[in-house]
């Protein structure tokens, strides 16, 4: 069995802050009573927003870094990635409280993590080295023994 340390120490922490973010949508309708939908409340459509942005861009960078681990091992530098994805995540989820540098520097981390990941896969996949192998085939006899 393949253990993938990275993959799945970043899926549980992506989980944690899901509910976290799921949680801060729950407190505002509670303070701004709104239940279903976002009652064209700013506060409401802000944290929502957050939240949907989280899930929106946490699947692309779950699956390209559990991909980049299964095909190159684990690394300090996909460590560093995937730590870094989440405080950006936590940084854009402020932001868009009303932090717009908060915002900005979540949003741009966020798209620089998701290149780097892809450009990554790509280059494991069209920079890996391969060779063709050729088996040849030959009948054989069955021979009874005497």
């Amino acid at each position: 069995m393949t253990m993938l340390p990275i993959s799945l120490t970043i899926a549980a922490g992506a989980a944690l802050l899901n509910i976290w973010l799921a949680m801060r949508v729950g407190r505002v309708r509670g303070q701004e009573k709104v239940s279903v939908g976002d009652g064209g409340n700013e506060r409401v459509i802000r944290r929502m927003r957050a939240h949907s942005n989280y899930v929106e861009n946490t699947a692309f960078v779950l699956i390209l870094l559990f991909l980049v681990e299964l095909g190159l091992g684990s690394s300090i530098w996909l460590w560093a990635t995937g730590a870094i994805y989440l405080v950006a995540r936590i940084f854009h989820a402020i932001g868009m409280d009303g932090k717009t540098w908060a915002r900005a520097a979540g949003t741009l981390v966020t798209m620089l993590v998701q290149a780097g990941l892809a450009i990554t896969a790509l280059l494991a996949v069209y920079l890996t080295p391969t060779t063709i192998v050729a088996t040849e085939v030959q009948e054989t006899e069955v021979v009874a023994p005497k």
